[in-house]
């Protein structure tokens, strides 16, 4: 079974896809999520008759976060919480039926964590806010997102540089360890030369 993989970037917070997922086949998807973050997912197939669908995430580490396998329904959702920073891999297949080939099928898919994928109809209804209220505390915690986002790249930012400053300084010091070994080689060659000539009395 073949796979094909497709890298998504953390930047937006809704990404919305349309692909085809051939028979007998998956597509994965990877997305990186931060930690203590609310990841949600639709996904919808296009019509196939006796056709079946299975999705399955996982982390990294292998652990199953959502998983469905072998439903004939054409929609679907999925919500999970990131426990710490991972690249997380959603995996699609289309099954044809028995006996059958079986066609390309359509897939959406549509991706939301952090902010949007908060309820705010429901945040709501159970603590009783105000429509400007509602607003205030989804334009709050965007601004908290965007702050963490901030914090994580320029954390990035510094582990790069060290990383460079690190890798810099190892080959400055093979750098230096080669020259000496090619000097200490020549002067080798040179004092053996040197003996071989006064061996055979070509020089004094």
């Amino acid at each position: 079974m073949k796979t094909l993989v497709i890298l998504l970037s953390a930047v937006a917070l809704v990404n919305s896809l349309r692909f085809y997922v051939p028979p007998k086949e998956k597509k994965c998807l990877k997305e990186e999520i931060h930690k203590n973050v609310v990841v949600t997912g639709e996904y919808e197939f296009s019509q196939g008759i006796q056709y079946t669908g299975s999705i399955h995430v996982t982390d990294t580490r292998g652990h199953t976060l959502y998983k469905r396998e072998n439903f004939a329904d054409l929609k679907g959702k999925f919500a999970f919480t990131a426990d710490e920073y991972d690249i997380f891999e959603i995996c699609i297949e289309n099954h044809p039926p028995a006996g059958h080939p079986g066609e390309k099928r359509e897939v959406s898919l549509i991706l939301k964590h952090g902010v949007e994928a908060k309820n705010y109809d429901d945040i709501a209804k159970a603590e009783k806010l105000k429509p400007l209220e509602v607003e205030l505390r989804r334009l709050e915690d965007l601004a908290d997102s965007i702050t963490k986002d901030f914090a994580f790249m320029r954390q990035r930012e510094e582990e790069m540089r060290n990383t460079n400053e690190s890798t810099n300084s190892r080959v400055l010091y093979l750098s230096i360890f080669s020259m000496l070994c090619l000097l200490g080689l020549a002067i080798w060659q040179v004092l053996f030369l040197r003996n071989y000539f006064k061996s055979k009395k070509l020089i004094d």
